[in-house]
């Protein structure tokens, strides 16, 4: 990792149903590809799975919920309403962990 990027944020938890949640955030130059100086991911699926159950990202640049295989591209909020929609999203059970 450059000198110029920061980690803000990296929580895993694995269960043990074969899921894991994972919030990621880093703190980058401001670009045209990252305009806010932050990249993220919100994820939660399956170990090993190819695609996420859900996922908030912007590792291309473009800010995006993946559901599955399917990628949609989204309206950037802000990092703490992107964290409450993954959160709401997760099982109740999982959701006290974040």
């Amino acid at each position: 990792m450059s000198d110029d990027v920061t980690v803000l944020e990296d929580d895993i938890q694995a269960y043990s149903d074969g899921t894991v949640a994972r919030v990621r955030v880093l703190s980058v130059p401001e670009s045209a590809r990252f305009e806010e100086g932050l990249k993220y991911a919100f994820h939660y699926g399956e170990v090993g799975a190819d695609d996420p159950i859900i996922r908030f990202d912007n590792h291309h640049g473009p800010h995006e919920l993946h559901l599955g295989e399917e990628t949609f591209t989204i309206d950037f909020p802000g990092l703490a309403d992107i964290h409450r929609a993954w959160r709401a999203a997760l099982p109740p059970e999982k959701r006290e962990d974040w």
